[in-house]
């Protein structure tokens, strides 16, 4: 059956295009989800797929080789139009799917349950799907469906931060932009500065008893009249050439007069067409003259300039409060989702091992909130993962300063995590006498540059190989970026692994 034609709708393919999401690399929040969809539905297939034009591509996908398909092979278009999920216990039972290649030939699919994916909008972009080989006639439990939809709520939070992170980038850019531009008008400036002189004046001040009230321009320079706009002011009082120049003016300078105090300040002179001012004001002459030498800067693009610089701070403040909120409420949400799930399971080992992982990501995402989501300090990722599982009094911590850029912050964490938890459970932490030495450095000079990282256990049990590989070991495998560079070693003194990448793509990914 011919997919809906709700999947091939301008709007419903615009709201899509603004997630800026296809084609992109694997994430780990949404490698979690469909991971956790599968333990949930007791599936061995789910999908995050995304309907586009044409297509059904999926951001994320386990069990499941091919990374798109066609629309005539997608189950999960017809979930585009469905209020809630769409759940066929036998898709060769279904007018829809009956026909499916996918239905008829490999990989011979059999069950299917989806959940829609729903921008704050309304439009529906794609689903969260589960899939099985054999039909299931009873279809989902209450707790699997709630958890599909759960789950599915995740997806679209972790599509909106994506989208918020890259308006905080453009925003960033634009901002980069702008001082760019800002720097090279204050060069121009300055060399315009250079070919004239500031602005100057000497007035002589009349008061009514103490006040001074106004005051007349004995001498301008030639730069006097393009500072302030003022023409012709030779002689002439202030309050003639601007009636509602305002009182501060007056004030400041009749008390340099009185009292002969130097001032430098900065003051705004909306009469002379919404201009601040850098100003040095001293007294001249004779005393009893109350003459007043005045020495002045048009500030106001530097003032306009300052405004926008704070706005922008104010700006960046706000969306960086959102991001943390938003990602706690997502770490919070998943947990919560595992332990509902999972509070059956017998065996507490795995369930626990996913609970500190995601605790070791939460902390993670915390130290790139320090850095405004775009790098963290090795130093920070390295203190904040073992503190948080040891006494910090037990390990030996020393590398130069290095930025590590977001995805490397993440991987590098669960990289730490397992390490240190292995080393409570078999290693060095395990009795009270083992220490643990972290240490990093920079091997080699420009493109060829690779960071280098050293984990020695000391004081602890022989170190023994382990004989299954479980997740945590591939996870050890993966190294500090997910590409490998790994070098273990299993020593009667201790475990000692060694993790190179190259600096570059620790820095930038």
């Amino acid at each position: 059956m011919q997919p809906p034609d709700l999947a091939f709708s301008q709007q419903r393919l615009s709201a899509l295009d603004l997630y800026n999401i296809l084609d992109t690399p694997a994430e780990p929040g949404f490698d979690d989800v469909v991971l956790l969809a599968t333990q949930i539905c007791a599936t061995p297939v789910a999908l995050v797929s995304l309907v586009a034009n044409g297509r059904q591509w999926f951001k994320a996908r386990i069990g499941f080789e091919p990374c798109e398909t066609d629309l005539d092979r997608s189950v999960c278009a017809h979930a585009l139009v469905e209020p809630d999920l769409l759940v066929i216990t036998d898709l060769t039972k279904d007018d829809r799917t009956r026909e499916n290649p996918l239905v008829t030939g490999e990989p011979h699919i059999r069950f299917y349950a989806g959940a829609p994916l729903r921008t704050p909008d309304g439009a529906v972009i794609g689903s969260l799907c589960v899939i099985d080989s054999v039909p299931r006639p009873e279809g989902l439990t209450e707790v699997q469906a709630s958890g599909l939809r759960n789950l599915s709520r995740q997806v679209m939070s972790q599509l909106e931060l994506r989208r918020a992170l890259a308006d905080r980038d453009a925003a960033l850019a634009s901002q980069r932009a702008y001082q760019l531009r800002r720097d090279q008008s204050e060069q121009q400036y300055r060399v315009l500065f250079e070919a004239i002189e500031d602005g100057f004046c000497i007035v002589e001040m009349k008061f009514e008893g103490d006040r001074a009230v106004d005051y007349r321009f004995a001498e301008i320079n030639p730069a006097f009249a393009s500072q302030t706009g003022l023409v012709d002011a030779h002689g002439k009082w202030m309050r003639e050439l601007a009636p509602d120049h305002e009182d501060h003016w007056f004030s400041i300078y009749g008390n340099v007069a009185r009292t002969g105090e130097p001032i430098r300040f900065e003051h705004y002179a909306n009469e002379l067409g919404e201009r601040w001012f850098d100003v040095h004001a001293f007294r001249v002459g004779d005393p009893l003259a109350n003459r007043v030498a005045i020495l002045f800067n048009d500030k106001t693009d530097r003032k306009a300039t300052e405004a926008m610089q704070k706005r922008a701070e104010d700006a960046q403040e706000v969306l960086n409060q959102e991001l943390s909120h938003r990602m706690k409420n997502t770490f919070a949400m998943v947990q919560a989702i595992a332990t509902q799930t999972l509070r059956s399971v017998e065996d507490r080992g795995p369930v626990d091992a996913f609970t500190q992982r995601l605790h070791a990501l939460s902390a993670a995402h915390d130290v790139l909130l320090r850095g405004s989501w775009t790098a963290a300090d090795f130093d920070d990722v390295v203190e904040t993962v073992l503190s948080a599982l040891s006494d910090p009094e037990r390990f030996e911590v020393s590398g130069p300063a290095i930025q590590l850029g977001a995805r490397a912050a993440l991987s590098v964490s669960l990289l730490l995590h397992e390490l240190a938890t292995n080393a409570l459970k078999y290693g060095a932490l395990s009795v009270e006498t083992g220490r643990i030495t972290v240490t990093w450095d920079i091997a080699g000079h420009g493109e060829d540059a690779e960071l280098i990282m050293y984990w020695h256990e000391r004081g602890g049990p022989p170190a023994r190989e382990p004989e299954s590989k479980g997740f945590g070991s591939k996870l050890i495998n993966m190294g500090l970026v997910g590409t490998g560079g790994v070098a273990l070693r299993y020593l009667p003194s201790g475990f000692e692994g060694q993790f190179n990448a190259p600096l570059a793509q620790v820095q930038h990914s």
